[in-house]
């Protein structure tokens, strides 16, 4: 079947689509709206199809000739149906994968179903795949994202669309049940297009909570165990398994999702020690609601009568604490005795909620597991095996993912501000340190360790601290807290942001220590210090940092309390703004492979955490690919990543796509840890030509964004960033400071400030200089080395494979009407000049490494998807760059600013990787 043929449904659903909205439009807005809007996209279709000249000349005069209230109309429609075409590829990537399914076809590469017989076909038998699975760690880690552009209204109207879509496919329709079909459709799309688009108000730190938690009822709790269950099949693997305890279970703990909304206060001053309880309140409650609905359904379903199961003593016993008594149940123990795992729950529920221990609840998430496994061995002991296999057994497997706190909250905080506390801390003590932040690094070490080394308490109620030590160690109070009463499961992790020495691991061990999370006496640790490593520098200092660390008995004590497991978390976003995709891709790859040998060194073991974003310039694209282009030994079966977003609705959202992803995390961290044509050292040669790349690439990234007198006043002025500033699109603030440096602007705003003027800047800029010199200077043979490397080594292919991506979506004729809001026409010129020339180098570079004539040539869905996007989102980037010139003239009609901020939501949608 050719592409044409495979894409033929896709195209049925956009065109249906398309037409349901545009008779919508007509209906609610009035045929002259409609034929306006209709025209443009005409035009906007035939200049990008054809490259009419003068079918683009036609469009842009009709744009600038539409009243405001059409522009906002178009706007509107345009961004809609862009949600629309999304729909529909997703819609029709899974029905391709059923489809293929169906017809028996060879298994999908990054599926459980190809990694499995894979890694056999590569000598890696059951035995070694189960000691494997056992130490295996498979985490996404949800976050929120501070230009996610999409309300949840947005998405649950979206929700509808997807689910009628999918059941047409899935169903066969008579011709009356085809247009009842079309009906419910066409008013789903309705409920879409009558749905407001922006937010009224900033978001707030537990509306992101409850935001991320929907995630769980579209995909998480449904599908994760399904992985699991998968794993077994494949495994062979009894389902006794899924009533183990963790350490004894074969499976351990593959697969987990994690969090940081509500315990990431880095730049973010409305994550308090309130919000931190309370989300993890709502986390703990998210759980056990779930459970409780599931008991209620088993006590629905598990009707079988005593005569058919024979109690055993274990079951009699817990149906006899139910405190049922109804004569019609008295010959159903099964069912009373769910009844009274239902009871315990409700308290195990209160309890979570009030903060207060109750009396009945569940001690720990292993109690309740006991109580499952009473259920299942009395209906396994007679011959109910297959009952027992059902709702039960993934319940059970629930149980030991989610526990009671549904997922691990990360605690995440800048190093400066646990500097600021320590130094609090020492001078009001009055310990022989009274000003800590003028001690040298040594010094510091120094004191620090021996604060590790004596349990005496610094902290006291009676001296007086700053706002910031009374703020930060309430947080800390509250994390003790929620291991009282949720268990150690709720709060895993501490991550320091920009970690740049040692010391600043040492303070937060001992802000631990002073919160009760550290034991200096036992040299236990309730939780991981987590490095965050972010800047090239940092990348760079990173393996000897963790080398003197690992070297301090007193902290290597604290990494043995934690089974010799040691997380770092590598940054890509702000490791892009300092220098480059090309430098912060390589930066990254060398820092692990540093890493790698140190951990070696000390007998510690590697967790890598990756702050992978959904853009390229924030280590977006396919995770699959990504993990299998980390150095040998850096991911050993351990492995977090960060989701975001709108990354987390587009991987998330509908329940297949969301088990497709998940299996790909899980079947890219065995693939990398054991394959041995994965695991086999880089050749030198390969590493020397990326240094060189790198080292070209990072001074022309660094020559344009840091030495270009005006680059700063040219970014501000030709990107929407300071209209994002604006929008209602995040709890955290842009910039960490009001009158801010680029060094100073969040990673995230900055690509999508780049991603809205379509220049896509910090995905791909100082890649062609670095090509084109290396093509002038290597000699023929280093040449045939640089191309070859593009196909074998999978790192480089990979950023190859996101660099031709993003390349794709850039546009200069766009990006050059976005230039010309820029007021001094000099710095326009040479700024823009050096953009668009390097652009053209760019292509021209990637083009020649992989041997292709045009972008995407080995991905032509994906071309084809990008370029039918054009038509509709090229129209929104010409209104909004005359809407941003009319809001910054002062224009105070309130459609201006409300058409910017649409605009924005549409470009975004259409262009699908934001930030």
């Amino acid at each position: 079947m050719n592409i044409e043929d495979k894409d033929q449904q896709l195209r049925d659903d956009i065109r249906l689509l398309g037409a349901l909205l545009g008779e919508i439009i007509a209906e609610q807005q009035g045929q002259p709206v409609f034929a306006a809007i209709e025209e443009v996209r005409q035009l906007s279709v035939q200049y990008r199809r054809f490259d009419d000249k003068a079918a683009r000349a036609q469009l842009e005069a009709r744009l600038e000739a539409l009243s405001q209230d059409e522009t906002i109309s178009l706007i509107r429609s345009f961004s809609i149906f862009s949600m629309l075409s999304n729909i529909a590829e997703d819609c029709h990537l899974i029905r391709r994968n059923r489809q293929h399914e169906l017809a028996g076809m060879p298994a999908r590469e990054a599926s459980l179903d190809y990694t499995i017989p894979e890694l056999n076909r590569v000598g890696v038998n059951r035995d070694n795949l189960l000691a494997r699975l056992k130490q295996t760690e498979s985490v996404p880690v949800l976050t929120a994202h501070p230009t996610e552009v999409q309300r949840k209204s947005v998405l649950d109207a979206q929700q509808s669309i997807i689910a009628l879509i999918r059941q047409r496919d899935e169903i066969q329709l008579t011709k009356e049940e085809a247009q009842a079909w079309r009906d419910e459709l066409k008013a789903a799309v309705q409920r879409l297009f009558l749905t407001r688009l922006l937010r009224r108000n900033k978001l707030s730190v537990i509306d992101e909570v409850n935001n991320a938690l929907a995630y769980f009822d579209s995909t998480f709790f449904a599908q994760v165990p399904q992985v699991y269950r998968k794993l077994q099949s494949l495994l062979n693997l009894p389902s006794t398994d899924n009533f183990l305890p963790v350490e004894e279970d074969p499976l351990g703990k593959v697969l987990t999702v994690g969090s940081w909304i509500g315990g990431d206060r880095d730049g973010n001053p409305f994550v308090t020690a309130q919000v931190l309880d309370t989300t993890l309140k709502i986390q703990s409650s998210k759980a056990l609601v779930h459970y409780l609905e599931e008991m209620n359904c088993l006590i629905r379903e598990f009707s079988v009568t005593d005569y058919f199961l024979k109690p055993n003593p274990p079951l009699t016993a817990l149906a006899n604490t139910s405190g049922e008594d109804s004569a019609h149940r008295l010959d159903e123990t099964l069912r009373r005795a769910c009844v009274a795992i239902q009871k315990r729950l409700e308290a195990t529920l209160q309890q979570a909620q009030q903060g207060e221990c109750v009396v009945q609840a569940y001690a720990s998430p292993a109690d309740l597991l006991l109580d499952l496994n009473t259920l299942f061995s009395a209906l396994s002991e007679n011959g109910m095996q297959r009952i027992a296999e059902g709702r039960l057994a993934l319940l059970a497997r629930k149980v030991k993912v989610f526990g009671f706190s549904l997922m691990a909250l990360d605690l995440r905080q800048n190093s400066d501000v646990f500097e600021d506390v320590v130094a609090d801390l020492f001078k009001q003590a009055s310990l022989g340190c009274t000003d800590y932040l003028a001690c040298t690094e040594a010094e510091r070490v120094e004191l620090l360790c021996n604060e590790l080394r004596t349990p005496r308490l610094l902290f006291s109620n009676s001296l007086h601290y700053s706002e910031r030590t009374h703020s930060e160690m309430a947080i800390f109070r509250k994390a003790k807290l929620a291991h009282d009463m949720l268990g150690a499961a709720a709060i895993q992790n501490c991550i320091i942001s920009k970690t740049a020495s040692v010391s600043d691991l040492l303070e937060l061990a001992v802000l631990l220590k002073e919160s009760h999370l550290l034991n200096v006496a036992t040299r236990e640790l309730a939780v991981n210090v987590v490095p965050l490593f972010e800047t090239i520098e940092d990348l760079q200092a990173a393996p000897a940092i963790m080398d003197q660390l690992f070297g301090i008995a007193e902290y290597r004590a604290l990494v043995a309390s934690r089974s010799d497991v040691q997380e770092v978390m590598l940054g890509y976003s702000d490791s892009n703004k300092d220098g480059g995709f090309v430098t912060s891709g390589w930066s990254l790859y060398q820092a692990e492979i540093g890493l790698v040998d140190v951990f070696a060194k000390h007998g510690v073991n590697i967790r890598l955490f990756h702050g992978r974003g959904g853009s390229v310039g924030r280590g977006g694209g396919s995770s699959y690919h990504a993990i299998l282009g980390q150095p040998p030994g850096a991911v050993d079966g351990r492995i977090r990543l960060t989701e975001q977003g709108e990354v987390i609705a587009a991987k998330y959202g509908i329940e297949s796509l969301g088990r497709r992803n998940l299996e790909v995390l899980v079947s890219a961290n065995l693939m990398v840890s054991e394959h041995t044509e994965l695991t086999r050292d880089v050749p030198g040669h390969y590493l020397d030509l990326m240094a060189k790349l790198s080292d070209l690439a990072f001074s022309a990234y660094r020559e344009l964004v840091y030495n270009t007198d005006g680059f700063l006043e040219y970014f501000k002025q030709s990107t929407v960033i300071s209209e994002i500033a604006s929008l209602n699109i995040g709890s955290r603030p842009a910039s960490r400071k009001a009158d801010w440096t680029i060094e100073d602007l969040r990673a995230i705003p900055w690509v999508f400030s780049w991603a809205q003027s379509r220049v896509m800047l910090p995905g791909w800029y100082g890649f062609g200089t670095a090509v084109a010199t290396l093509r002038d200077t290597l000699a023929l043979g280093e040449r045939a080395e640089l191309q070859a490397m593009a196909k074998t080594w999978p790192f480089f292919n990979t950023m190859l494979s996101t660099l031709n991506m993003v390349l794709a979506k850039a546009d200069m004729a766009i990006a050059s009407r976005y230039a010309a809001l820029v007021e001094d026409v000099a710095l326009r010129e040479k700024v823009f000049g050096q953009i668009a020339a390097e652009h053209a180098r760019a292509v021209d570079g990637l083009l020649w490494l992989t041997g292709q004539n045009e972008l995407l040539a080995d991905n032509p869905l994906l071309k084809r998807s990008i370029e039918a996007r054009f038509p509709y989102v090229d129209p929104l980037n010409h209104v909004q760059v005359e809407l941003l010139r009319r809001h910054r003239q002062g224009e105070l009609d309130e459609r201006v600013a409300r058409g910017v901020h649409l605009s924005i939501n549409g470009i975004a949608t259409g262009l699908r990787n934001s930030g």
